[in-house]
């Protein structure tokens, strides 16, 4: 089914399913700061299959979102404050739709972690309200909803398996994801808050010559599906800055990147770190490898992904 059939078809419905798929940035450039204090950014988005699951039933007027899953209560904070809760409450407004809702939001992706977890759901919740709306809403006032709500959520808010993006994240352009590939996510037991990250960006210098600040490059989209292309742009601005509060990191790192030849690198501000296995670089095997790296460190198997889920509808 096409995404145009799959938003058509449930027009209308009463309850609907999604998947909210994780992100990785394969890349990622820090620009300018503007006088507003946000960051200019230049990224390369690319979805996996990691997902947490959301499912929402319009309902004549209560409100409501269950979080279940293996999540850290104290890292899910007050309702209102939830990504996903303020993506519904956007929407409604925005749009006019009436009545209420209830949310249900199965975790699996890491809280604070760099995969874009709450960015991903709040992007799933303004795609299935999108859905079940009887009038599809304009794309302009669609995306900016998304850009209230953070840099991650316009992509994640789209069905772009893979897009280079910058500025805030709300300018984009859709491209050919590379073939589907193995994932090893390395998640250690403290997250990053990104906030801190910009900060340590600013005030510290690189610790080497070959950790320093990504230079912008000139892309060839054509080339930007190609895992051996990205092999050689695969960089991220934090990762020396976040070492350098975090050296654990460094270590594992340096660990991923002794199994075999995967594409290493960290997502968004971190702390998780990624290693992709493409079809020149075996996968290793996982068996045994939590023997090597520290304690409380997670492994999470998972692959790129080459299509967006559709909204599913269940009433």
């Amino acid at each position: 089914m096409s995404s145009d059939d799959a938003r058509s078809s449930a027009r209308g419905a009463v309850a609907v399913e999604i998947a909210a798929q994780a992100k990785l940035n394969l890349r990622l450039h820090i620009l300018a700061k503007e006088t507003t204090g946000f960051h200019q950014l230049e990224t390369l988005f690319l979805r996996i299959d990691l997902a947490d699951t959301l499912r929402i039933r319009r309902t004549p007027d209560a409100r409501s979102l269950d979080v279940v899953g293996r999540v850290d209560a104290a890292l899910i904070g007050p309702v209102e404050k939830n990504l996903a809760w303020r993506a519904a409450e956007l929407y409604f407004a925005a749009s006019g739709m009436r009545g209420g809702f209830a949310m249900e939001l199965e975790k699996r992706i890491p809280i604070g972690g760099g995969l874009g977890g709450g960015s991903a759901d709040a992007g799933a919740v303004l795609r299935a309200l999108s859905a079940m709306d009887d009038e599809p809403m304009p794309r302009e006032l669609f995306l900016s909803l998304a850009e209230q709500l953070g840099a991650d959520v316009p992509f994640l808010a789209t069905e772009h398996a893979y897009a280079l993006a910058w500025g805030r994240g709300e300018r984009m352009l859709a491209l050919t994801p590379p073939p589907a590939s193995d994932v090893m996510l390395l998640v250690p037991s403290f997250s990053v808050n990104t906030a801190e990250a910009f900060g340590w960006l600013g005030h510290l210098a690189p610790a080497s010559p070959s950790r320093r600040r990504t230079e912008s490059v000139a892309f060839d989209a054509a080339q930007l599906g190609d895992w051996d292309a990205l092999r050689t742009l695969a960089r991220n601005d934090f990762e020396w800055a976040v070492e350098r509060h975090h050296p654990e990191l460094r270590a594992l790192h340096d660990y991923l990147g002794s199994l075999g030849r995967p594409i290493v690198g960290m997502s968004g501000s971190g702390s998780t770190l990624f290693a992709i296995w493409t079809s020149d670089s075996p996968r290793t095997p996982a068996a045994g490898l939590a023997l090597e790296v520290p304690s409380g460190v997670q492994f999470v198997d998972t692959r790129t992904a080459t299509r967006v889920e559709q909204v599913s509808v269940i009433e």
